[in-house]
């Protein structure tokens, strides 16, 4: 018993050995051993690995598979009979009779069974009707939805092949079609073109004429393949040849049958013999790739379920033949193997949405940049938006792709000869004697005038204190500021739903004419909207503005006439006086049409109880 549990305690011993020294060669096994079982990373065919650009395809499919065709001729509605033919073994014919029904699962022959899968242990066939022969034909129309780079056309058919027969192309789908290849053993009578004719540069989109594929036998089973490049002089040089690339796009394909290859009995008395002749196919499989002109690796569905390329390299359209928008900095060019031909951004300095090609700067860039900025906002202009535009200048403080790069010129209206000034410092032009950067002072040794032409005239006995002394006027007739007006609340330009709410009324008026009362300066304004009513002035039209004077000759607020304002101020208790009593304190800015949706936004918020009015404002401050 005891040797039997030493055994037992041994064998335990020597497993647990072999555990420990396994688990630790795992546990330090290296980093990359494990990495063999890690799936590798996803990355994008159109980019190498560097994150480069480069061209890209997408994979290769049968673009027919699963597709609708359109037959012009199908057996089965209403049932009909068909006979097929054997060659007996001293070569005479042998014909076995079946029916074919639309109505019955396993005797219809519908055109779906063409791009069905094609199962050798399952041969479906789509069939004609008996007997269509020339000068009738039997048309099959493939619809690819999508233009498509296609290498070769496969029909395989369950009948005899056809002893004359074309195929066509089009790119525009199914508007235009134009020949592809034909098969005759009759060319030049079917189709008045040489069986004998030769491909070179000159003529590389002509479809040829070949009398292969034209016999009768074998009965069925034959494959009938079309190569679009075989015997294209450019076929090497694909990438470089716009017409080979041209010539084997399409969106759709249309096989068009036009006689039948016949033993000659047909004409006979055997009713069988008829019926033995129609078109039958197993199999219509185009290959190629989904067209993306090297700028994609894939093609997917979009919203509308219509297949589109997965644009890259800044591209876009159906089958990235554009560059998407503000990315024309260089013209849009197929990707090769030597170039993705990467559709590159304007450069507008943040200050344009949108660019345009240009040709001719192109070229005369070397061919580096043909970019030109459309719109440029923020007071800039040029076609990359990289200067001022007139009446501005250089803030030399910013950055030119800053917003506020550029300041206006500010020129005074009497001093300066104009409103442009110099755009690199500012410097407007002066008038004679006059000096300063905004042309706002006369210069030494010289003395302010009453005259608009001459602001400034030469004095014979002037000092150096005269200097500080002659700043010019906005109007040579105003009078001088005031040394001290304090802070203008109307220069504040932002509004928000606190200051609405703070105030009694807020009004959109239209300046029309000023005259002096007194103390007083009384504007007559047209009230065109009102967006809060004070309580003593509730219509719209004509009324009163009454700023006292002193405000005004600070320029508190600053007026002027045929200019629209938005008011925003509380009412005071004055004179029993028509109109608005504005002053220092009231908001007065220039009017924005875009203003209006804010201002609706606030007499809801009031509407809803949500604004507090003045009174209880107070209240709870005390």
């Amino acid at each position: 018993m005891k040797t039997e549990k030493t055994k037992l305690s041994l064998k335990m011993y020597r497993l647990t050995l072999l555990l420990s020294f396994l688990s630790s060669h795992f546990i330090m096994a290296s980093p990359s051993y494990l990495n063999m079982f890690q799936q590798p990373a996803n990355t994008d065919p159109c980019y190498d690995d560097r994150g480069e650009p480069t061209r890209c395809v997408p994979d290769f499919v049968n673009a027919a598979f699963a597709k609708e065709v359109y037959a012009s001729s199908t057996c089965g509605a209403p049932a009909s009979q068909y006979c097929k033919s054997t060659l007996g073994k001293d070569n005479g014919i042998i014909r076995n009779c079946f029916i074919c029904d639309a109505n019955h699962p396993k005797r219809q022959h519908p055109a779906s069974y063409l791009t069905d899968l094609n199962n050798p242990n399952n041969v479906t066939c789509w069939m004609s009707d008996t007997y269509v022969q020339y000068p009738q034909n039997v048309t099959l129309k493939l619809s690819l939805n999508k233009k498509y780079e296609m290498t070769y056309i496969s029909l395989q058919f369950c009948s005899a092949r056809p002893a004359s027969m074309a195929i066509h192309k089009s790119m525009d789908y199914g508007s235009t079609w134009v020949p592809f290849q034909y098969y005759s053993n009759a060319c030049k009578k079917m189709y008045s073109k040489s069986p004998r004719a030769v491909i070179t540069k000159a003529n590389e989109q002509d479809a040829l004429c070949t009398e292969a594929y034209s016999n009768i036998e074998p009965l069925s089973g034959a494959r009938v393949a079309f190569s679009t490049l075989e015997g294209r002089p450019s076929a090497y040089d694909f990438d470089n040849s716009p017409i080979l690339q041209d010539w084997v796009t399409a969106t759709d394909i249309m096989v068009v049958f036009s006689k039948l290859n016949t033993f000659g009995d047909e004409s006979s008395n055997d009713e069988a013999a008829r019926k033995s002749y129609y078109y039958a196919l197993s199999d219509f499989a185009v290959g190629g790739r989904c067209k993306c002109n090297g700028h994609a690796s894939k093609c997917i569905e979009n919203r509308e379920g219509r297949l589109e390329c997965d644009c890259k390299h800044n591209t876009a359209g159906y089958d990235c033949e554009k560059c998407k928008a503000f990315h024309s900095d260089r013209p849009w060019a197929r990707a090769n193997n030597k170039d993705a031909n990467e559709c590159v951004a304007c450069n507008c300095n943040l200050h344009a949405r949108q660019c345009r090609f240009n040709k001719e700067l192109y070229i005369l860039s070397g061919q580096k940049s043909g970019g030109v900025c459309i719109k440029c906002r923020h007071n800039t202009a040029g076609r990359n938006c990289h200067y001022c535009k007139e009446g501005f200048y250089r803030d030399s403080s910013k950055l030119i792709t800053h917003r506020k790069a550029c300041k206006g010129c500010d020129c005074h209206p009497v001093g300066a000869l104009g409103r442009t000034c110099n755009q690199s410092t500012g410097q407007c032009p002066c008038k004679d004697g006059v000096t300063g950067l905004t042309c706002n002072r006369c210069a030494k040794g010289y003395q302010q005038s009453n005259s608009p032409i001459a602001p400034c005239i030469r004095t014979a006995n002037s000092t150096s204190n005269d200097y500080n002394k002659n700043k010019i006027p906005v109007a040579p007739t105003s009078r001088p500021r005031p040394a001290v007006c304090g802070k203008c609340k109307s220069k504040n330009k932002r509004v928000n739903v606190r200051k609405y709410c703070r105030r009694d009324f807020a009004v959109h008026a239209n300046i029309l004419s000023r005259e002096t009362v007194g103390d007083m300066i009384r504007f007559t304004v047209h009230v065109i909207s009102i967006y809060k009513p004070d309580p003593k002035q509730n219509r719209r039209g004509e009324t009163y503005l009454w700023i006292p004077k002193k405000d005004v000759k600070c320029k508190c607020p600053k007026l002027r006439l045929n200019r629209q304002y938005l008011l925003i101020g509380k009412h005071r208790r004055r004179n029993n006086r028509t109109g608005y009593d504005v002053d220092r304190k009231t908001i007065v800015i220039r009017w924005k049409d875009r203003w209006q949706r804010r201002l609706r936004r606030f007499v809801k918020h009031q509407r809803k109880g949500k604004c507090r009015s003045n009174s209880s404002l107070r209240k709870k401050r005390n």
